[in-house]
Formats: structure tokens, sequence, C-alpha cells
């Protein structure tokens, strides 16, 4: 049996149980390589459980995995493909966040600046102010801004039952931190950890600002281009999946019970921005990821802040939070770095040791009652080794 967590459609933070193991069974679609076994184990039984289908890969010490498990389409029946491209929501924000510290170790910008010093005027009011919080507050989720996907009007028309009328819509930053400010703050700045996307989307602002440069340009030509990430891209508005890619299925429901499962595929991503809008695969996450770890994207310094965390002590599975990356929990005590995404569609995780040397990517195409643990199973080399607890796992 996989050692076993509850992950959500995080981008709204609601847990929804699962769907009988029944609805949806498929044989997994890749032939395992030794060592990986477990890892492919873990994959179909959150397939068992309910999500329509699975796509991860793993690079440990050069050597390199990738294994499938169900469907990419409910309709015909394909399979998930090694190859996929899919949205990983909230994994942007550590492409956002290394942008931001190489920018602090050219001396550009400071960590500890305040908001208002870049973005003069632009949080104030209903209890909100940017002279009070800091660029490092903004990445490492303790600026108290409300999170603005958890503001009910927003979410419904984006993320739930709104969301087929809606998906099409384009949002500008400014009019996702106008939603944030409509609402009070949730603490002061600095006294405790709570997961913000209103803090990314001030942090791309704030890329462009220093830079003069879209923050979707800085991305690009700091981070994707030197990597040859080629299958990872920031979309904007452009609602369209591009292929190789598997299509994404949500209920857009908070009721648990509910059934009917909608194409969400085609999503105009606008509503995250630098929060959570980036497309890639788990190929390119690897090779990202990787290559953070071993400072060939941030000198040792700046590598050090990012690992510097503050406490997330309600979550069983993140032991903490730095500055753009969550430290892991594991039910064998090993050290890992990772950050976890999700958008209507779509889950995906990245985790990987503190050398880099062995790293693991996983998406699953249906964000509603998927159960399991695919981490947990790859760095600590069997199902069922211990359970690390259940969560609502990935969010934006």
């Amino acid at each position: 049996m996989a050692v076993r967590r509850r992950v959500h459609t995080g981008v709204v933070g609601l847990a929804v149980a699962a769907v009988a193991a029944t609805a949806f069974t498929f044989p997994a679609h890749a032939e395992p390589r030794k060592g990986h076994a477990a890892t492919q184990h873990a994959m179909d039984a959150m397939v068992a459980d309910g999500v329509p289908g699975i796509t991860a890969a793993a690079v440990d010490k050069g050597i390199a995995w990738r294994g499938t498990s169900g469907v990419g389409n409910l309709r015909t029946g394909t399979p998930r493909g090694a190859d996929d491209r899919f949205r990983m929501g909230s994994i942007t924000k550590t492409f956002v966040a290394t942008v931001l510290l190489q920018m602090e170790a050219e001396g550009r910008l400071d960590l500890d600046d305040t908001v208002e010093r870049w973005l003069p005027g632009l949080v104030r009011g209903n209890g909100n102010d940017g002279r009070r919080i800091t660029v490092r507050q903004l990445l490492n989720h303790t600026s108290g801004l409300f999170n603005y996907t958890s503001d009910p009007e927003f979410a419904n028309d984006n993320l739930l039952e709104g969301f087929p009328a809606h998906r099409y819509d384009t949002h500008t930053p400014r009019e996702l931190i106008r939603v944030a400010l409509s609402h009070k703050p949730d603490f002061a700045p600095g006294t405790k950890h709570s997961y913000s996307n209103t803090g990314y989307i001030l942090a791309g602002l704030i890329i462009e600002k220093v830079s003069g440069h879209s923050y979707r340009h800085e991305i690009r030509e700091r981070v994707i281009n030197p990597l040859g990430l080629r299958n990872t891209r920031l979309p904007g508005a452009d609602p369209l999946l591009s292929k190789p890619s598997s299509r994404a299925y949500s209920k857009l429901s908070r009721d648990p019970s509910a059934t009917r499962i909608h194409d969400v595929t085609e999503n105009n991503v606008s509503w995250a921005w630098a929060a959570g809008e980036g497309i890639s695969t788990t190929g390119d996450l690897n090779r990202f990821f990787g290559a953070l770890m071993r400072g060939k994207l941030l000198p040792e310094k700046q590598l050090a802040e990012m690992q510097t965390t503050v406490p997330t002590p309600d979550d069983p599975v993140y032991s903490g939070y730095g500055l753009g990356l969550y430290s892991v929990r594991t039910s064998c005590n090993a050290k890992l770095w990772s950050h976890s995404g999700g958008t209507p569609g779509s889950i995906t995780e990245t985790a990987t040791t503190p050398d880099g040397r062995h790293t693991l990517t996983y998406n699953a195409n249906g964000d509603w009652g998927a159960r399991g643990d695919v981490v947990d199973t790859e760095f600590c080399g069997a199902v069922g080794k211990g359970k690390r607890g259940e969560r609502p796992a990935p969010r934006l």
C-alpha cells in the first residue's frame, strides 16, 4: 500500500473526497526500470483511487527514468504521455524567486527592500500597507496579504462552478492585487506564515520595475534559455496547452460527492500570472531543480537565502517554506527541497535532494481526490515505508 496523503484542487484550498477506486482504473503504460518499481506502484495507486492519469520522471545520479499510468484522454482512452506538457501552477513561483535572487546578487535590489520602495502607493488601504512589507516576506509568504484566489467570487468564476463561463477571461496583475486589497490583511507582516498567491503577483511586478522588461522576458533570458528548457513557457493570455499534452479534468465543485467531470484543458491562466501561469514537462522541471540545487543559477549566498525557511507547523508534509521552495518531511527523514502546484485539472510536484543529483517530477491530469505519495515512495525506497500524513496538497 502506498504512503498516502490527500491532494486537493489547491488553487482554492478545498479538500475533496477520493473518487471510488473503480471509477477510472487503467494499467500502467511504461515499464519501470530497476529502482523505480515502487514509484510506479504509487502512481498506479493514484490512478486506482480515481486520478485519470499520471506522468512522472526521475533523474538519479545521471540515470533517467520515466513512467506513466492511466489515461490522458477519458473519451478516447489514449494513455498519458511521458513527454506531456502540463500546467505547473505554483512551481512558477520557484522561477520567480530565482530571478529576484539573481537580481539581489547583482546589487539591483535588496530582499529587505519594502514593497513601497518598488511599487509606491500600490499596496495601501483596508489595513494593507506596502511600507511595512518586504520583498522577502512576499517570497516566503509572511506578508500577511490576503490570498486573492481565496476570494469567494474570484474562486467561483475562475476555479469552480463559474469556470466554463469565465475560462477565457483575461486578468491584469493590478486587477488581481485589487481583489486582494479588498480584504483586510490576515496578520501583521512577518509574524507568521500563510500561503498567499498575492505576494508573487507583487514579486512579478517588482521584477518588471527593476528590469524594465516583462517578468516573462526575465525568466526566459535568465532561466529558461540558459538551461535549454525547450518545453517550458509562460503563456500569458493564450488558453491553449501546446502539444504533446493530455486533457485536463476537474469537477469544479466544493461538493465531495460531485460526479460530473469537466474538460478544463483550455484556460486563460492570466488569473494566476507570476503566481502560477507556467507550462512545462517533467524533464524540464527536473533539469531546472537539479541546476538550481547545484548552484548553476544562484551564487552560494543567494541559494542559502532561498533555503532559509520559516516554519509551517500545521503542515504534515512540508516542514518549512523558504523563498519559492518547500522543505519536505519524509517518512525516512530524507532531506528534500520541493514545490508543488495546482490549477484546474492539473496537479504537479517536483522534489530534489540538496545536491540536485536525485530529482523527481510528477503530474496528475485530474485535480480531485488524488491519493498517494509518489515523492515519499521515490526517495524512501518502498511503498508503505511510513506515513507522512494527509493534507490538502498542491495549491495554485
